[in-house]
């Protein structure tokens, strides 16, 4: 296997629902439930991901000097994740309040403001065994730090490097619509791959097809329980059904866990290239997203974004 992972992207802490635990004053009501902080965010979990799948990872953030930090920091290197690339500041940790709905499907409220992933500076050279990008979710979103990932997505496909990107987009963040529409679409020119859901194609506006026409090399959907689509420029499509290894708990990661099983499978393939992806014929694509779905069931049927060790995806094979 050759080539490193370099994921940009916010890393904060999520104030997730107790399973099995409600207030006192609310009875059984699921939105009110007691909270425990877990650590998250999209491209942190992906980080993470990728580390557990034996990727060698990189995290590119700026995180608080507070204890949230030092925690994130010690969960990436416990998952063999790089820290290489990580700034520090005096910022606060960004925090997401989820609420879960019946069916355990997450929504979530931020607060974002003065903090410290929004803050990230420019790093200058990656890596040199660096393949792979991947950016997304908030970090495209606030600003500065928006433009320089975006920037250094196009740099880095400028310099031959496979783009990916995941827009897991949250609504009540966008001040711009436009403005983020524009920066997505231009980082989706780029890029290699590209992983969203149903739900992002509709606050997008954008189509596996409409994606394809920016330029993209491929694109995965995400369906939630119909399972997982795979878009390519040939025109094929290719179609693999959700897995499942136990009850549901919640969704939290869920899409995160795809993102960095896509990434995992073409790493291990030595495939993070975009001619490599665009080549990719659709039995390939049908192993790809196998993976990734069976490393979605994992995370789904666990508490948080805790997505699968290799092992276990090893030993469900």
């Amino acid at each position: 296997m050759t080539g490193r992972v370099v994921v940009g992207g916010e890393a904060l802490v999520d104030l997730v629902p107790v399973p099995g635990e409600h207030s006192v004053d609310q009875g059984g009501d699921p939105a009110l439930r007691p909270l425990a902080p877990r650590l998250g965010g999209g491209p942190f979990n992906t980080a993470v991901g990728l580390g557990r799948l034996g990727a060698p990872t990189t995290m590119l953030t700026r995180l608080s000097t507070d204890a949230f930090g030092d925690a994130l920091v010690a969960r990436l290197e416990a998952n063999d994740v790089d820290t290489g690339l990580l700034q520090r500041g005096p910022e606060p940790t960004t925090l997401a309040v989820v609420t879960l709905d019946a069916a355990g499907a997450a929504r979530y409220t931020f607060h974002v403001e003065g903090t410290a992933d929004r803050l990230v500076a420019d790093p200058g050279e990656l890596p040199a065994d660096t393949a792979a990008v991947a950016v997304g979710t908030l970090s495209l979103v606030l600003e500065p730090g928006a433009s320089r990932y975006a920037a250094l997505a196009q740099r880095e496909a400028a310099r031959g490097r496979l783009v990916s990107l995941d827009p897991n987009l949250r609504p009540g963040l966008v001040d711009d619509p436009a403005a983020l529409v524009a920066r997505l679409d231009a980082v989706a020119a780029v890029a290699g791959l590209v992983k969203f859901s149903d739900e992002d194609a509709e606050r997008w506006g954008r189509s596996p097809q409409d994606v394809l026409d920016l330029g993209a090399g491929a694109v995965v959907l995400t369906r939630g329980g119909e399972g997982l689509t795979a878009h390519t420029r040939g025109g094929g499509v290719v179609e693999v059904p959700a897995d499942r290894v136990g009850p549901l708990v919640d969704t939290i990661g869920a899409g995160d866990s795809v993102h960095a099983a896509l990434l995992a499978w073409l790493a291990h393939r030595d495939a993070l290239d975009r001619d490599a992806v665009a080549r990719l014929d659709a039995q390939a694509w049908s192993q790809a997203l196998a993976s990734a779905a069976r490393a979605a069931a994992w995370t789904v049927s666990r508490a948080g974004a805790e997505p699968p060790w290799r092992a276990e995806l090893d030993a469900a094979t």
